[in-house]
């Protein structure tokens, strides 16, 4: 038996997973970034709520990296190179930015 989900389905299944941390804005886009990357490979995804611990949410690229590599990286968002952080996303996983913030996948 299959079920088919709509965009808003699968970012209310996101949002509402009690182990998600994903803002309402947050499931919506990505939700749609994995409906778009089902219509690139041309095939249907299977959704598992448990794809939550691939991606995370953050408020901006400065605190992405903030996170990631610390606060040594930079001591302001005014020193900070979006293009570096950005890069190092798209280099090593998926960058999903938004009004609101940015999804990363995990790597």
């Amino acid at each position: 038996m299959i079920e088919t989900l709509t965009t808003s389905d699968i970012a209310h299944r996101l949002h509402n997973d009690e182990y998600s941390s994903f803002s309402i804005d947050g499931a919506f886009a990505l939700a749609e970034y994995l409906e778009e990357l089902e219509e690139s490979i041309g095939e249907q995804i299977e959704f598992d709520p448990s794809i939550r611990c691939d991606y995370s949410e953050y408020d901006s690229l400065f605190d992405w990296a903030s996170q990631y590599y610390g606060d040594g990286l930079a001591t302001s968002e005014d020193e900070f190179c979006e293009d570096w952080a950005r890069d190092e996303i798209q280099g090593n996983g998926t960058l999903i930015e938004f009004d609101g913030g940015i999804i990363v996948s995990s790597f």
